[in-house]
């Protein structure tokens, strides 16, 4: 129970909108804006979400132990679009992108017998840091999925059948 100088317990979830600031207090998005390199007294930067997507997943690819990005749906479109010539860089990524803040998931596939956990972090650091340090954005997240795990002799199985579906066309033809 309240007292007269004691103001009430609101009931239920708190809201954004009960919330109100002390005086002189910033929220945390225009600190944020403060000190990002995207938004500055000349003007301000936007970075399209498929270019933050992409550099993500360069540098996720770069990481020892990333075999694959993507799970089983876009590595099979991901096959298709390489053997037209195409890569998208950006497959198994997803973004959400502020104006000066961004959180990413990756979905990968590791080789065997790399430490999942292990190249989970790895990967977490490169995205952090790539995006930070190339894009200017603070990153809030990058969740980790890892989807499959790459064992070389069942690719080396497929590969072998692919090659021979190939050869039995190119005498058909």
């Amino acid at each position: 129970m309240s007292t007269p100088n004691t103001p009430a317990k609101p009931s239920g979830p708190v809201k954004p909108s009960d919330l109100t600031p002390t005086a002189g207090a910033r929220s945390t998005d225009s600190l944020a804006e403060e000190n990002s390199p995207l938004v500055t007294s000349r003007g301000t930067t936007h970075v399209a979400d498929g270019v933050v997507a992409k550099i993500a997943g360069i540098a996720a690819r770069d990481i020892e132990g990333v075999h694959e990005l993507g799970g089983g749906a876009a590595r099979a479109f991901g096959s298709l679009r390489e053997r037209v010539g195409q890569t998208d860089l950006s497959q198994g990524v997803h973004v959400e992108v502020g104006k000066t803040q961004a959180a990413v998931d990756v979905t990968v596939v590791v080789e065997y017998p790399h430490p999942l956990h292990e190249v989970a972090a790895r990967v977490r650091d490169a995205v952090f840091e790539a995006l930070e340090e190339l894009v200017g954005l603070e990153v809030t997240e990058v969740n980790v999925d890892i989807t499959d795990v790459h064992v070389p002799s069942e690719d080396d199985d497929r590969d072998r059948e692919q090659s021979r579906e190939q050869t039995r066309e190119s005498r058909l033809a």
